[in-house]
């Protein structure tokens, strides 16, 4: 099938504007949803079919659909921004269309084509675009989702498929008020390991972090960060977010994917304009010992984690079983401060886009 527009069914119940609008006063993440949905459905005798837009409702699942037992499942997350001008955008979704081929091929599904990806998304923000929220650092969250549909029991991958979009209205993702969030070192769990799936943005990553992420909590951490699995030495990434490292020389560094770390789409912007910046970016591993003496003896300056919910987020402290350490003075770094506005300012169209990443909804 091709990628024009696709079908629409309007929702006949939707949200009022008063309630619509109480719901917007503070959306936070993830909680607050609109009314339509996309669904394209697949099978191996009809590739891609029955594209529409329509009222956003309950799945009904029989007990035996794969996903259920075999977690065959991968998504995306991306935003949609409202620019000067009123109209709305959305950030290097294409970038977003080519990991979710990745993560299929991993997962052993098939490959949605690109252009239909991006017509899902720009189709429910035009739909949607009265969900905009307006506070500060508001957007309408995509999640584009695929899901192995086919009833049966047996290990091997499904012969139906169903990929939705849903959309969410968002504030802020932390809530702590904090300057800087601080991280807990998981130290029992891995994440991912060489050969596995954690380039995939798969929900069964997720759900294996989410012990780590509950060990944080406990602790009075905002997140987790995990070591590699082979030497549970090498810092990887956190439960939800790629890390940078600024230094003392004005170096930036930051753990190769290698495989096992998801490649972020705000880490990929944020390496292209710390390079126009003149800073020199490295792509190295970094030793958990090694972090605690750089920010001793304040070789490290900086540190952030970047992702699609947070954007960028400075790291002020540290904690695990060996002791806790501080990152510079514990709050937002210069650098970090200006990677972050930078990023910001181009999504809302605020600063030029001379690498072309706003896409533009008409």
């Amino acid at each position: 099938m091709t990628s024009g527009a696709f079908p629409f069914e309007a929702n006949p119940n939707p949200v009022d504007a008063a309630e619509r609008a109480a719901r917007l006063v503070d959306p936070g993440f993830g909680r607050v949803f609109t009314d339509h949905m996309v669904t394209i459905r697949y099978s191996d005798a009809k590739g891609w079919h029955d594209a529409k837009v329509g009222p956003r409702a309950p799945l009904t699942l029989d007990p035996a659909t794969a996903v259920l037992h075999y977690a065959q499942e991968i998504f995306e997350g991306l935003k949609a921004y409202r620019l000067a001008d009123g109209t709305m955008a959305l950030f290097r979704p294409e970038q977003n269309a080519r990991r979710f081929q990745r993560s299929a091929k991993r997962l052993a599904m098939p490959e949605l084509p690109e252009d239909m990806f991006l017509q899902a998304c720009k189709q429910l923000v035009q739909v949607d675009k009265d969900w905009f929220p307006p506070v500060d650092g508001g957007s309408i969250y995509l999640r584009p989702f695929m899901i192995a549909s086919e009833v049966f029991l047996g290990v091997k991958p499904s012969a139906e498929y169903l990929f939705m979009v849903i959309a969410s209205s968002a504030g802020n993702y932390f809530k702590s008020g904090a300057p800087a969030i601080s991280i807990w070192v998981s130290e029992q769990y891995t994440r991912a390991a060489r050969g596995g799936t954690g380039a995939a943005k798969c929900g069964g990553n997720y759900a294996a972090s989410l012990v780590a992420q509950s060990e944080a909590i406990r602790e009075g951490c905002d997140q987790v960060v995990f070591l590699d699995a082979a030497e549970h030495r090498w810092v990887e990434e956190l439960g939800g977010m790629n890390l940078f490292f600024l230094f003392d020389d004005g170096s930036l560094l930051t753990p190769p994917t290698d495989g096992t770390i998801l490649e972020g789409i705000t880490r990929d912007s944020v390496l292209k304009l710390a390079r126009a910046q003149g800073l020199t970016v490295r792509e190295e591993r970094y030793a958990m010992d090694q972090w605690r003496a750089d920010a001793e003896s304040g070789r490290l300056v900086e540190v952030f984690a970047c992702g699609t919910a947070a954007v960028v987020t400075p790291v002020g402290t540290v904690k695990s079983t060996q002791g806790a350490f501080t990152i510079g003075a514990g709050g937002a770094g210069q650098m970090t401060q200006q990677i972050r506005t930078k990023l910001v300012d181009i999504q809302r169209g605020a600063a030029a886009d001379t690498h072309g990443w706003v896409h533009r909804i008409d």
